[in-house]
C-alpha cells in the first residue's frame, strides 16, 4: 500500500517538544506529536471540523461528514496536541513545505494571494495553516505546544521562512477586520520587495467598531515573534474572513521566545 502521508517523514515524534514537568499538572498532561497514519490525520480533521464549521460557520465542501479534508493534507506535516497520549486531539496545525507544494500544486496561499514576490522564497519556506485548538483547552498552553514543536521542526529541517494566513473575524459585518487590517499593516508591514496582492479584496464593511479590534491568538504569535504582514488582506469566501499573509523569517525570532521554543537564542535581523 502507498504511503498515505509522505510530508510526515521529516520528523521523528522524539525531536518534538515534550510538555514542561516541573508541577505544572495542566501542561505536562498534553503529548504533542505528528500524524503517522491516516487515521492520525483524520483525529485533526475532526477537531478542524468542529471548531471551522460547527464553531465558525465556514462553509466547506466535505466529502465526510465531521471531516474538514482537502487536496493539500496529504502533502502536509501535521502537528497535534492530545489531551493524554492516547486522548483527543486538541490542537493542530499544518505544515506546507516548498516541495510539499510542489507536489500538491501550489501553496495555499496560493488561492488567495499573488505569491509571485516571494518566488524566491518558496524553496526555502514552510507554510502553516489550519490552526485550531478545542474550545475547552484555550488560553494558550496548546497553542504554545504547537508553535514550540513548529520552531523545532523548522530548524531541524533547515527552513528560513515560515509563513501563512492569517484570519481576523469579519462576523460583524467586516468592521473588526477593517480595522485591525489597517493597524497592523501599519505597525508591521513587511519590506516593499516581500509585499503581496490578495486576488480578491474586502469588501467595504458595514461600520467601523470603536477601539483598536480583535484579533486571535494565532494572529498575535506570529507578530509577537516578529512575523510580518505582507500587505492588504484578503477576503476569504469560506470562512468569511480577512486573512493577511504573514510571514516570519528565522532571524527575526524575537529572542525570548527562540529561547523559550529553540534553547537557544537568534540574531533579530
Amino acid at each position: 500500500m502507498p504511503e498515505q502521508y509522505p510530508a510526515s517523514r521529516g520528523l521523528s515524534p522524539l525531536a518534538l517538544p515534550a510538555a514542561p514537568a516541573g508541577g505544572r499538572g495542566a501542561v505536562s498532561a498534553f503529548v504533542v506529536t505528528q500524524a503517522r497514519s491516516e487515521e492520525d490525520v483524520r483525529d485533526a480533521q475532526r477537531l478542524r471540523y468542529r471548531v471551522f464549521v460547527e464553531e465558525m460557520g465556514a462553509r466547506l465542501e466535505v466529502a465526510e461528514e465531521g471531516v474538514d479534508a482537502d487536496r493539500f493534507d496529504p502533502f502536509c506535516t501535521h502537528i497535534l496536541v492530545r489531551h493524554g497520549v492516547d486522548g483527543p486531539v486538541v490542537g493542530t496545525y499544518r505544515l506546507l513545505s516548498g516541495e510539499g507544494a510542489r507536489g500538491a500544486g501550489s501553496f495555499i496561499a496560493d488561492e488567495l494571494f499573488d505569491l509571485a514576490p516571494l518566488a524566491e522564497l518558496r524553496h526555502r519556506s514552510v507554510e502553516l495553516g489550519r490552526a485550531c485548538v478545542d474550545p475547552a483547552m484555550r488560553g494558550g498552553v496548546v497553542l504554545m505546544l504547537l508553535w514550540s514543536a513548529i520552531a523545532r521542526y523548522s530548524m531541524a529541517q533547515g527552513y528560513e521562512y515560515l509563513f501563512g494566513c492569517a484570519s481576523i473575524d469579519r462576523s460583524d459585518g467586516g468592521g473588526n477586520a477593517a480595522r485591525v487590517s489597517a493597524r497592523l499593516t501599519r505597525q508591521h508591514l513587511a519590506p516593499p520587495e516581500l509585499r503581496v496582492a490578495p486576488c480578491t479584496r474586502l469588501p467595504a464593511p458595514v461600520a467601523l467598531p470603536r477601539g483598536e479590534g480583535r484579533i486571535s491568538g494565532a494572529l498575535k504569535g506570529y507578530l509577537r515573534m516578529g512575523a510580518w504582514v505582507c500587505g492588504e488582506p484578503a477576503w476569504d469566501r469560506r470562512f468569511d474572513t480577512a486573512d493577511l499573509l504573514v510571514l516570519l523569517p528565522m532571524t527575526r525570532f524575537v529572542p525570548r521566545y527562540a529561547k523559550h521554543f529553540l534553547g537557544r537564542t537568534t540574531r533579530k535581523a
